[in-house]
This record gives C-alpha cells, sequence and structure tokens, in this order.
C-alpha cells in the first residue's frame, strides 16, 4: 500500500441526521446517529503533479466520511463541491452531502481538488481521477466494494463528476505507483444541478474561463463540452436541476440526459420548476428536498446499496 499522510479532523463524532434537513421527508429509518470518522488524506503524499508550491491549495485531498460499521453497505462515493472553479462549497455541497450518505450506509469522500486562479486545466480533471483511483485502490481499508464506487458533483463540480464519467481509462499496469494501476472510471454518477457544456449560450461563463482560460481553444472547449464525450460506456447517471436556475441553465442536464439515452445509458433525469441555483440538499424546501430520496431509491434500484454477502 502506498504510503499515506492523513490528518484526522474529527474522531468518532457523532452527528444526529435530522429530518428533511438532511435526508427525505417522511425518512425515519434515516434518522440515525452516524459516527462520522473524518480524516484528510492526501492525494499524492509526495507532492501532487504540477503542483506550484507547498500551500494547502496546491495539496488536493479527501476528507472520509465513514459510517457506522454495522451501518456500511459497501458502497462510496466520491463528492465534488462545487464553486466555479474559483472556490469550494465545501458546507452545503460537502460536509452536508457526507453526513447525507453516511445516515444511509454510504462511505463519502469529499474532493478538495485544485482550483483557480493557481489552477487550471487539466488539473482538477487529475485531482478526481487520482481521486476515484484512490478510494478503488485502498477499498478494503475502508470497507469499500470496488465496483461500487460513484462521483457526485454540484454545480461546476458536477461538471468535474461529469469529465470523471466521460474521460477516463483502466490505469496503467506498468506504473510504479499501485494507486496508477487502477481505473479511473466510476461505476455510477449524480450530477446535481451541473455544469455540462463548455459551448456557448448554455455554459456557465465563469466556469469556463476559470477552467480553460479566458479565450480557450475551440478544440479544448469541444473535448471539456461534455455532453459530446458521451458514449455506451458512461456510467449509469442519475440528474437533478430546476427550471428557474438563471447561473446553469437546465439545458447542461437536457443535453446530457439526452446523449446518454443515445448511447443506451442509463439515466434518470429530475427538473423541477422552481428552485435557484446551489440549493445541497435543500432542506426546508417542500418541493426540491425531495431529490435526495429519488437519489437514494434510484441507488437502490441498480443495486448499488446493497450490503455485499
Amino acid at each position: 500500500m502506498t504510503p499515506r499522510i492523513a490528518l484526522t479532523i474529527q474522531l468518532a463524532a457523532v452527528s444526529l441526521v435530522m429530518g428533511a434537513a438532511l435526508c427525505e421527508p417522511a425518512a425515519a429509518d434515516n434518522r440515525i446517529a452516524a459516527a462520522v470518522v473524518r480524516e484528510r488524506v492526501l492525494l499524492w503524499p509526495n507532492g501532487a503533479p504540477l503542483a506550484m508550491g507547498k500551500h494547502e491549495y496546491d495539496k488536493p485531498s479527501i476528507e472520509v466520511y465513514s459510517p457506522l460499521k454495522n451501518k456500511a453497505n459497501g458502497c462510496a462515493v466520491v463528492v465534488c463541491p462545487g464553486g466555479g472553479y474559483g472556490h469550494l462549497a465545501l458546507g452545503h455541497e460537502g460536509d452536508a452531502i457526507g453526513k447525507w450518505f453516511n445516515s444511509f450506509g454510504v462511505t463519502a469522500f469529499i474532493l478538495r481538488y485544485r482550483i483557480a486562479p493557481h489552477y487550471h486545466h487539466p488539473v482538477p480533471m487529475l485531482d478526481v481521477q487520482r481521486a476515484i483511483r484512490t478510494v478503488r485502490s485502498d477499498a478494503k481499508q475502508w470497507r469499500v466494494d470496488p465496483a461500487r464506487i460513484g462521483v457526485m458533483g454540484f454545480s461546476a463540480g458536477g461538471h468535474l463528476a461529469s469529465t470523471a464519467a466521460t474521460h477516463f481509462d483502466k490505469g496503467n499496469p506498468a506504473a510504479s505507483d499501485p494507486i496508477d494501476r487502477v481505473s479511473c472510471r466510476p461505476d455510477f454518477a449524480i450530477l446535481c444541478y451541473p455544469v455540462i457544456t463548455m459551448t456557448l449560450p448554455y455554459t456557465h461563463r465563469g466556469s469556463r474561463r476559470n477552467l480553460l482560460g479566458k479565450h480557450p481553444d475551440a478544440k479544448l472547449v469541444e473535448k471539456f463540452s461534455n455532453e459530446k464525450q458521451v458514449t455506451k460506456f458512461t456510467p449509469p447517471t442519475f440528474l437533478f436541476c430546476t427550471n428557474a436556475d438563471k447561473a446553469v441553465p437546465a439545458e447542461n442536464s437536457v443535453l446530457f440526459y439526452l446523449a446518454l439515452r443515445k448511447a443506451k445509458v442509463p439515466a434518470e433525469l429530475h427538473v423541477f420548476e422552481p428552485g435557484r441555483h446551489g440549493v445541497g440538499l435543500a432542506p426546508g424546501n417542500p418541493v426540491l428536498s425531495v431529490w435526495p430520496g429519488l437519489c437514494k431509491t434510484w441507488l437502490q434500484g441498480h443495486g448499488w446499496l446493497k450490503v455485499s454477502e
């Protein structure tokens, strides 16, 4: 196993997941105490590729949210918070998501990927790929099934998650680092009000600028308009967005869904009428707060939440 540098943020902290605030309405079975062992693991302990220094923002990492041992079902998700590739929404699109997943036995890995102004393409993609490889390589350590590792993203983090779902490889068997020998393909994807396209008029201009620069090459725009990169090998995907979102238009999700449908990839899309951008789990919103339950049901329907025999 490759040596790890892990910073324990909070050990066995008991967190009570309450009702609709962190899980679907009327889901009393999810109102459980989850012992969240939070551990920050550097993705490259000896220094990340293309790192510009040794500051905290030069050190991509995953923060591990582990459910109670008797609740863990072996499923894992690498979570990419949003923030326009310029900051990370680690609260409502990070910590809250980790606790929600823990409430029904899923191990969550909140990704702190490198962002603008210090980092641009291809660095965020390298970070999410490395995160998936790391979880799969060390699956036994975290009591995770290496065949049930998904990726989730919000807003620009949704673009990063969709990048992971459309730009992946099987690993390099000749690599000296055992982590690099492992596949970075996620087994499923969950995209929440995601940025998908880099093409006008539907792209989120701030995300595009922070990722690709002010005047990106047309080939790069095409390559990371991820609705154009879907193939039959893209993993099953759950999407949700709102019709009222003015920051990232619903066309982003719709374009990706149609591409998945054309490629015959299992997909589920929910477009809610009301709702601003960046709602997270939408606590207290009687309409949008149903989406976590829909997502959980989708995960169950595909068998990803089934405890391994």
